[in-house]
């Protein structure tokens, strides 16, 4: 059950277009918030909030920040959307936010993406090294990030996205499902990919979940195990599917080292087309390669040994600076190496069918 309290803002420490952040007064102990003003309007200081507490008490990975639930300061909020779908569909918040297929008669028909490369990753952090890497190979070419709900829901809380479309290292974003606030928003992952590719111009398309993936410890529990019906989608729209590996030699997680058991298991039980997987050349690439083929991989999916750039070097010359789990990519560098190899085979793969 989800957990308030009552507040004061004292602070307002930062704020972008679809986010603020906030410090919250209860009762003389200052703690962290963010505001989503899309979907309650934006608070200023001296406001009396109320305040959802709950993810901050459970202990979990949103770095000890609480969200603004209500601005008591209203009595009342209106901000029409542009259509009439509606996500986060029968909560409180449910907002209208319209969707790119009721408004676009281009779209009406379509059901393919006509060769369009899609890499599909299970790691928001990885997204930079995909993107980047992309650049590096291909500069002109236009990039479109799909943002599934996997994780979190509001686009305007990944940092990492607004700081690469700041820098032009995507050209445009879609949030799909019940995720939101993309310049374009989806009903589910094939229309998205219909968008990127009819309606943004996308020449590659990026699909992962925002900030926050969820996991149990289990062999089924997880949120990355979205990636095989992702990477079905694109085959079944006739693009060219390519499964970016979740890896690392620095995770103490026994289930997470070397190829992690998210890969392995999405895409065998997950992912019932024959896509490809891309392992970075190099230091890594006879173990990753052993572990994907004690798992049968290798006979359901097409490996592929792919030369790329040094994904370190990469977020140095475009002054990205990249985390995931806590560590800093200097110290896990496989786990960007893998999608660095993803965003590098998509420009191949875009080359040879242009």
């Amino acid at each position: 059950m989800p957990s308030f309290k009552t507040g004061e803002v004292a602070r307002v420490m930062s704020q972008r277009e679809g986010l603020q952040r906030v410090e919250i007064d209860f009762d003389g102990v200052r703690e962290r918030a963010y505001v989503l003003p899309q979907l309650t309007g934006s608070v200023a200081v001296g406001d009396r909030v109320v305040v959802n507490t709950t993810a901050v008490e459970l202990g979990l990975g949103t770095g000890g920040w609480h969200v603004v639930h209500w601005n008591l300061e209203r009595t009342e909020y209106s901000e029409p959307g542009p259509g009439h779908i509606i996500k986060a569909r029968y909560t409180s918040l449910q907002a209208d936010v319209g969707s790119a297929e009721e408004h676009n008669q281009e779209l009406l028909d379509v059901d393919s993406i006509e060769g369009l490369p899609v890499v599909a990753a299970s790691l928001h952090s990885q997204l930079p090294a995909v993107v980047t890497a992309i650049r590096a190979a291909r500069p002109e070419a236009r990039i479109a990030y799909v943002m599934t709900d996997g994780a979190g829901l509001p686009l305007a809380m990944s940092d990492q996205v607004a700081l690469l479309l700041k820098r032009d290292l995507i050209d445009t974003t879609i949030t799909t499902g019940h995720a939101f606030g993309g310049e374009y928003e989806a009903v589910n992952v094939y229309s998205a990919l219909a968008v990127a590719k009819h309606l943004a111009g996308a020449d590659i398309a990026v699909v992962v979940m925002g900030p926050g993936i969820v996991g149990t410890g289990t062999r089924l529990g997880f949120t990355g195990m979205e990636i095989g019906a992702v990477l079905d989608a694109v085959v079944g729209l006739g693009g060219q599917a390519i499964a970016t590996l979740r890896a690392s030699y620095a995770d103490e997680r026994e289930r997470h080292r070397g190829v992690s058991h998210h890969t392995l298991t999405a895409l065998r039980i997950g992912t019932r087309s024959r896509v490809t997987i891309p392992i970075p050349a190099g230091e890594w690439a006879e173990g990753l390669r052993a572990d994907l083929v004690s798992a049968g991989l290798d006979q359901r999916h097409d490996l592929v040994e792919v030369d790329a750039p040094d994904p370190l070097a990469l977020f140095e010359a475009n002054t990205l600076r990249v985390t995931s789990m806590g560590r800093p990519a200097e110290e896990d560098p496989v786990l960007y190496a893998a999608a660095a190899a993803a965003g590098t085979l998509a420009v191949q793969r875009l080359q040879a069918n242009p």
